[in-house]
């Protein structure tokens, strides 16, 4: 079944948005590749950033953050096969090797075909992009790549962490898009998203003479809600995840899962 919420749900910023954000870049890909082809493809572009745990995301100590790895064997026990966690006995107090979780980073490019340059680089910032030194790489790379002759769409669907830095501050909202295009750099256009309210239709610059392509943000979060069935996986008699909400809007969202069945109705 659809999202209960009109604009974003704001449940998937918990431990599904890595998910989320993986499957809404596929999906923008989706959308984007009927307007702009033959000309133009938008490709998945993939990189990896240290993280810490989705649970625990934000607020935790500015540190480097490790994972102990689960080392699973089989052995044959009179033919048959056995998988068992290997264990260590010593006698010594001992602490399980760490290895770093790199956290994925998908990205769409429009490229265009003839010459494979990067016309246009459109990311979905992550929590792995807002908070520490996370936050500081993803500064420098953007810095650079402003830089450059590329059109550079941002699409910050998280309420936490920091914010894309500007001269101006924008309305208050939960959410935002920024489209910095190149030939107008240092101005950035900035669009408020909400999870009350439908999420904007934003351009996607290409080469001139084309026209912008149009990326439709709700509807490709409503297709990736939909297909994956996020409902299923949320508990929506829980308050959402961080960071805390004002009582007015926490008042608007249980009503409204109320309405949508998503939550028992009062009782009086």
């Amino acid at each position: 079944m659809p999202s209960p919420f009109p604009g974003m749900d704001p449940y998937l910023e918990g431990d599904l948005f890595q998910e989320f954000h993986e499957r809404l870049a596929h999906q923008i890909s989706v959308e984007l590749m009927p307007q702009i082809r033959p000309r133009y493809v938008a490709l998945l572009a993939k990189r990896y950033v240290l993280d810490r745990p989705a649970v625990s995301l934000f607020g935790a100590p500015e540190q480097r953050v490790f994972y102990p790895d689960v080392h699973v064997v089989e052995r044959r026990v009179k033919g048959s096969r056995v998988s068992v966690a290997a264990t260590l006995t010593v006698d010594e107090p001992t602490v399980s090797l760490p290895s770093a979780l790199e956290a994925p980073q998908l990205s769409v490019e429009i490229r265009d075909v003839a010459e494979r340059r990067l016309v246009t680089l459109i990311e979905i910032l992550s929590p792995a992009n807002k908070y520490g030194a996370g936050y500081d790489e993803y500064q420098r790379r953007r810095l650079e790549l402003l830089k450059t002759e590329t059109h550079l769409l941002e699409i910050d669907l998280l309420r936490q962490g920091a914010r894309i830095a500007l001269y101006g501050a924008p309305p208050p909202a939960p959410y935002y898009i920024y489209l910095s295009r190149f030939e107008r750099r240092p101005y950035t256009d900035v669009w408020c998203a909400f999870f009350d309210k439908r999420l904007p239709r934003v351009p996607v610059p290409l080469l001139p003479p084309d026209a912008d392509a149009v990326l439709d943000v709700q509807h490709a979060v409503d297709a990736c809600f939909e297909l994956v069935g996020y409902d299923a996986l949320i508990d929506y008699t829980q308050p959402p995840p961080p960071p805390a909400m004002s009582a007015e809007d926490l008042v608007w969202i249980d009503e409204r899962l109320r309405a949508a069945g998503m939550r028992p109705a009062t009782t009086v």
